[in-house]
């Protein structure tokens, strides 16, 4: 049997992850406040009451767990936190950190109120997640000097900082990690119409005439995420430039999405062939991850974290006791007849 193969995530347009270069980009796109902020409207209440409570003690804030799929903004509430606070931002991810001593100089480095940001922190290594414990907890670090006998352990106490983590897997958190977190925040994905405001504010940074049915199209067909929307956003204005349209209408945008292979629902070519696989090759499931993997010649890894967060969101797959299954409703939009007969899961 022949394996399929899933493009590179580089050269998925609705990926929700983000290239080096496309970050850069993004940070003017950012809004700066929590008043700014759209959408996640009860973590942003919480964070609100939480920041001013803090700013009333005159108390840096308790450590923040930021969870959710990738391009939901835990990056940029970071960042506004930081701001709000009126402090100094870190930023670092979990598999930049190799070593304990590779944190020894961030952590020293560290102002009071200052903010530490880790992404990815559930990809931090065993030795580092211990050596951050009292870190978090006392706001103290111990480090070693020499081996053997001549070995000497030196207290050392921190100011006092907020670490801010953030996750896409917060399943794959330690207990003692996640039980070092005062404030936990899960943000989900954007509805249609917080995505259009967002495109609103992005258009105008960027100068773009865009209509506002045009932007409901653009936000329909961007996975409900913030990123993915302004990405798409950038491509219809090169389409739009190219063939001498000055303001975007929504004919511009259809023609443009769908000459980037983006259908109605937001689905391009990767996640079409995950669900044509599971059909044509497990007749809709059940079928396992590796199975699925293995069909497609992909990791498991990246269908999980990229490609089944959204089809899970919209219904295209459920999770079931025996492996994944395609739904009905996909069967629907993909234009296949639908023959299997319901059958009775057991938990």
């Amino acid at each position: 049997m022949a394996k399929k193969e899933i493009k590179d995530d580089r050269e998925r347009l609705i990926t929700p992850q983000e290239s080096e270069e496309e970050a850069v980009f993004n940070i003017s796109l950012r809004p700066e406040t929590l008043r700014n902020f759209v959408g996640q409207s009860h973590t942003i209440e919480n964070l609100k009451i939480a920041i001013e409570a803090a700013k009333r003690r005159k108390e840096s804030l308790e450590h923040i767990l930021l969870s959710g799929p990738p391009g939901l903004g835990k990056t940029t509430l970071a960042h506004i936190i930081s701001h709000e606070m009126n402090s100094k931002i870190t930023a670092t991810s979990g598999p930049a950190i190799e070593r304990a001593g590779d944190l020894i100089g961030i952590l020293t480095n560290l102002g009071e109120g200052d903010i530490l940001f880790i992404d990815e922190i559930h990809r931090l290594s065993k030795v580092v997640e211990e050596f951050i414990y009292p870190a978090m907890e006392n706001f103290q670090i111990d480090f070693l000097i020499d081996k053997g006998p001549y070995a000497k352990t030196i207290k050392f106490n921190l100011k006092r900082f907020t670490l801010v983590g953030a996750t896409t897997r917060a399943g794959l958190l330690s207990a003692p990690l996640r039980g070092r977190f005062g404030l936990f925040h899960y943000l989900d994905f954007y509805e249609v119409d917080d995505l259009v405001k967002i495109l609103a504010r992005s258009a105008k940074l960027l100068d773009v005439k865009l209509d506002r049915e045009a932007s409901f199209e653009i936000a329909r067909r961007a996975r409900g995420t913030p990123r993915v929307a302004n990405r798409l956003l950038r491509r219809v204005r090169d389409y739009s430039d190219v063939r001498g349209d000055s303001n975007i209408d929504i004919k511009t945008a259809i023609q443009a999405l769908e000459s980037q292979r983006i259908d109605s629902a937001g689905l391009d070519d990767v996640d079409r062939k995950v669900l044509k696989a599971a059909i044509d090759f497990y007749d809709g499931g059940p079928v396992g991850i590796e199975s699925l993997a293995a069909t497609l010649n992909e990791e498991s890894d990246t269908i999980v974290d990229v490609v089944e967060p959204f089809l899970l969101k919209m219904g295209y797959i459920k999770r079931t006791s025996r492996g994944r299954e395609v739904t009905k409703r996909a069967y629907e939009h993909l234009k296949v007849p639908y023959k299997k007969e319901s059958q009775k899961e057991f938990f």
